[in-house]
């Protein structure tokens, strides 16, 4: 989002930014994506104003929220360029898929129905297992999936999961770097004492 003027991005800005000075942005909180999970990188003439954005944006509930750090002078040391014109007309937020994560009615799949060909792995910490854990999982923390790869099979597709994603996503990429076929739960998950579970992405 560039909070310059209109005259001033039309002269140089970043390719698909959406020109919102930072004069208007308070009365634009109807144009903003719907999905508070939507990336949000804001740039102005001085952080100071940059600043000022990112504590309105992020007041409206979004928290994945950043500044583009040096502004357009840091874009433009790094070699990106800048395009002159017509500006985007609306903010258009499309999510893409994050490489390695599993659809939620996959994993279901993959847990519902262990079999040779696919494995839980659950790298939660020994004290989040004790209210629960997927039937048939395989539990091995974190910080303990690299010294512990001969434990886990690499005929089978892995699908892993934590608490949020956060961890399974590392786990993820240790797997990956060593070969298996591995996804991963991109999504918050609780799991109750007799196996069962509720995903909320």
């Amino acid at each position: 989002m560039d909070l310059r003027s209109k005259a001033s991005a039309q002269k140089g800005h970043i390719k698909g930014a959406y020109t919102l000075p930072l004069g208007e942005l308070k009365a634009a909180k109807s144009k903003m994506p719907k999905k508070k999970k939507a990336p949000i990188v804001l740039y102005a003439d001085s952080s100071q104003e940059a600043i000022q954005a990112f504590k309105i944006v992020r007041g409206w509930g979004y928290k994945n929220t950043s500044i583009l750090k040096g502004g357009l002078a840091s874009w433009k040391k790094m070699g990106s360029g800048l395009v002159k014109g017509a500006l985007a007309s609306r903010i258009v937020y499309i999510p893409k898929p994050v490489a390695g994560a599993i659809k939620v009615q996959d994993f279901d799949k993959v847990a519902k129905n262990q079999s040779s060909n696919g494995l839980i792995l659950d790298v939660r910490d020994y004290d989040e297992i004790k209210t629960g854990v997927i039937k048939g999982s395989l539990h091995i923390p974190t910080q303990d999936v690299a010294t512990n790869l001969s434990k886990i099979p690499k005929g089978k597709e892995i699908v892993i999961h934590c608490k949020s994603g956060v961890r399974a996503s590392m786990a993820y990429q240790t797997l990956k770097e060593n070969g298996y076929n591995v996804k991963f739960l991109n999504a918050k998950i609780k799991i109750m004492a007799d196996g069962s579970y509720q995903i909320k992405l």
